[in-house]
């Protein structure tokens, strides 16, 4: 996002931006830094690009800091999940690579209902539902803004027991033979959305918002004059307010339970380009358009 639009950074060593001027450094320093343009397959492509193992190495920051897991010796009786690294670049509405970004991830096809997990459910909003949304944030005349869960999944405590192996190419010298333990979700796992959807909406619920009784993936909260909405899509949320002090009481409510990326104007969404102005929203798929005649 461009500096203007900024309203706040939760975290500002994880901001990235690869294309900015020299002239631009001098006031928005702190808001880049270098990026790889190449996606690797596999860790073994990865640990050769600097970049990428800078990312790798802070996706595992992060479980630290979240105390996902702790190394055990493997158990005799149980099922020890396998664990894959994906490498995705992140992109802006106009294409251009804004972020290396890696996820550990848990290969949860493996699990077993029943033994690994219970229930797995978790509402997901749709399309329609976001459409609807931009056209209340239309009629009402305020600024829609977007905000990024870091490691959403990692947040929620893990009430089944389970294991997972060590990620490849980050194996502990001294015990390589021994399993991670995990304490709370891990992406991949079946009962991982489901998990952080009621961790999210019960933590929101509590502070006074109300959640839609439809739309469930709709939080809402409404004074006497001034109306906050809120669009949850999995760590993905975007939000709005006829009030500026309700668009900054929610940021600072998010950022002081969960880490959060960069949070700005909404520009792209769910594949969407969006194109804010004073009296309408316009909705395009260049990006997409581009990439079908390459």
């Amino acid at each position: 996002h461009p500096p203007e639009q900024v309203i706040s950074v939760i975290n500002e060593r994880v901001t990235r931006n690869s294309k900015t001027s020299a002239k631009e450094l001098m006031g928005v320093s702190h808001y880049a830094c270098y990026t790889s343009l190449l996606e690797p397959k596999n860790a073994k492509e990865a640990v050769k690009d600097e970049c990428w193992i800078l990312a790798m190495q802070e996706e595992l920051e992060q479980f630290a800091r979240n105390n996902v897991w702790e190394l055990v010796p493997e158990p005799f009786s149980g099922n020890v999940i396998g664990t894959k690294w994906i490498f995705k670049n992140k992109t802006d509405e106009f294409g251009d690579v804004t972020q290396n970004k890696v996820r550990l991830v848990a290969q949860g096809y493996t699990q077993t209902q029943g033994i690994d997990f219970d229930e797995t459910f978790a509402p997901v909003a749709r399309l329609k539902s976001v459409c609807i949304f931009l056209t209340i944030a239309c009629l009402m005349k305020f600024i829609i803004y977007q905000m990024d869960v870091k490691s959403a999944f990692l947040n929620e405590i893990l009430h089944e027991e389970a294991y997972v192996k060590q990620p490849e190419g980050f194996k502990d010298p001294k015990n390589p033979n021994h399993v991670y333990r995990l304490k709370k979700a891990l992406y991949g796992l079946k009962q991982a959305p489901r998990a952080w959807y009621e961790l999210l909406t019960m933590y929101l619920l509590k502070k006074g918002l109300k959640r839609g009784g439809v739309d469930q993936t709709f939080i809402a909260h409404r004074t006497n004059e001034d109306l906050l909405a809120v669009q949850i899509y999995v760590d993905n949320i975007i939000f709005g307010s006829t009030s500026k002090k309700l668009v900054n009481h929610f940021v600072k409510l998010m950022s002081s339970e969960f880490e959060m990326s960069l949070v700005g104007e909404l520009s792209y969404f769910l594949g969407l380009q969006v194109k804010q102005g004073k009296d309408s929203i316009f909705l395009h798929q260049g990006k997409y358009a581009k990439n079908l005649v390459k």
